[in-house]
């Protein structure tokens, strides 16, 4: 099906669901409920961007849940944002794209403003860097949750982030930085050792290209590095392979100290959130952020191998969704804003998180239904909640439907939908 067909059955499709989902966002409203959480004891006006992603709405809801006053703030391409309807939403304002120059200065000045206390980027790859400018242009006049700019960079770099690990005699594989295609052509590979290629900068599209590169066929890797731009300008990391399990996590930091953790299995393409203990590396997240002294939020990604150990394959310093995980703790917001917090993780009682339509598209179409139906029985959609049921409708009735149309009149593809962060995947895509 063309990217116009696939466009235009996703509208009707959203049209058809309508009736459906407004039936229980309709019985929610018809019943108020106040947020769960504990009252704090001081009222801080916080300011949370990135608000077209799951994660926003999580952490304004925890907010809101202890009584602060949240203020969202989204560009305005994705101005009509399911989550500016949330009941936790007390302001919503949009802004340049990040890439434009006078982003981090409308964030700024939005801060201000608003007289905010606290400053929570929930940012995309492409923000990661604007974001942390926002707290260098705010100089001291507003708490941020967020990471500097120089080791945003560093994080981001997946060369640079595994030297600083093994630095700290943390686990990680072997990579190497590759500029010209001529290395992956010419490279020993070591017996019995596969590699992947992963570009440094974010790859919205390809990032799930895990083609294995092996001594065994050389002419294989160079036919398929042919088709890739890799140069000075646009390098790339050449990393082992790892076989075994994925874990994602994510980690709220403050002055070195953990304060929010979470970890998960995870996959390529990860919708689907349950907390799982694995010390070694709760242990090798705590010793990291601990030698650096980060304050932010942080998300590694781990394999664990065959001989029992977990490596750190990359690190994202942003906000992870696994934050959802926290749908009903009620010291989120505390173990966010205060220094020294005790450190929480997901509760016994937490079910999984997942989108619904996602859930229902793999229940339709893929393998393994039985379990795809335990895992929607089981757990809950992480954007619906009987408080505030307004985010689901809007989501899947404007939200999408709106960047949808956007494109189609635009005449651009797209190759999925993507709930979880509010956005089409798309090439070029932040």
């Amino acid at each position: 099906m063309t990217s116009v067909g696939r466009s235009v059955a996703v509208l009707a499709g959203s049209l058809v669901t309508a009736p459906l989902d407004l039936v229980p966002v309709l019985a929610a409203l018809a019943r108020p409920r106040t947020a769960p959480g504990s009252p704090a004891a001081r009222r801080r006006t916080v300011v949370i961007n990135g608000g077209k992603m799951t994660k926003a709405l999580q952490l304004a809801r925890s907010f809101h849940g202890a009584g602060h006053r949240v203020v969202l703030v989204e560009s305005a391409k994705y101005r009509y944002t399911a989550h500016r309807f949330s009941r936790a939403v007390d302001v919503f304002h949009t802004v340049p794209e990040a890439s434009e120059p006078g982003y981090a200065r409308a964030i700024a000045d939005i801060v201000l403003s608003e007289r905010a206390d606290v400053f929570v980027p929930v940012s995309s790859p492409a923000s990661s860097v604007p974001d942390a400018e926002v707290g260098r242009l705010l100089d001291g006049r507003c708490d941020v949750v967020h990471v500097d700019s120089a080791t945003v960079r560093m994080l981001d770099d997946k060369v640079q982030f595994s030297k600083v690990a093994e630095s700290l005699g943390l686990r990680v594989p072997e990579s190497h930085l590759v500029t010209d295609r001529r290395q992956v052509e010419d490279f020993d590979f070591p017996d019995g050792r596969t590699y992947i290629l992963k570009r440094i900068a974010y790859n919205p599209v390809g990032r799930m290209d895990l083609t294995p590169l092996t001594g065994r066929d050389r002419a294989a890797n160079a036919a398929f590095v042919s088709g890739l731009d890799i140069s000075d300008e646009d390098p790339w990391i050449m990393q082992e392979f790892v076989t075994g399990q994925e874990y994602c996590t994510h980690s709220t930091v403050r002055n070195g100290r953990v304060q929010v953790y979470g970890c998960c299995e995870s996959s390529a393409f990860q919708i689907n959130y349950a907390m799982v203990d694995k010390p070694e590396i709760r242990s090798w997240v705590e010793h990291f952020v601990g030698e650096l002294g980060l304050t932010g939020q942080v998300s590694f990604d781990f394999i664990e191998a065959a001989d029992g150990h977990a490596y750190a394959i990359e690190c994202n310093p942003r906000t992870h969704s696994a934050i959802t995980m926290f749908h009903d703790h009620p010291d989120v917001a505390a173990a966010y804003l205060d220094d020294g917090h005790p450190v929480i993780t997901p509760l016994p009682s937490a079910r999984p998180t997942y989108w619904i339509y996602h859930e229902i598209w793999r229940l339709l179409t893929q393998p393994g239904r039985l379990a795809r139906a335990r895992t929607i029985a089981t757990g809950k959609d992480a954007v619906f909640t009987r408080w505030d049921p307004l985010p689901y409708f809007m989501l899947h009735h404007l939200h999408m439907p709106s960047l949808i149309w956007a494109n189609l009149r635009a005449g651009r593809s797209w190759s999925r939908i993507d709930f979880n962060i509010g956005k089409l995947v798309e090439a070029g895509g932040d």
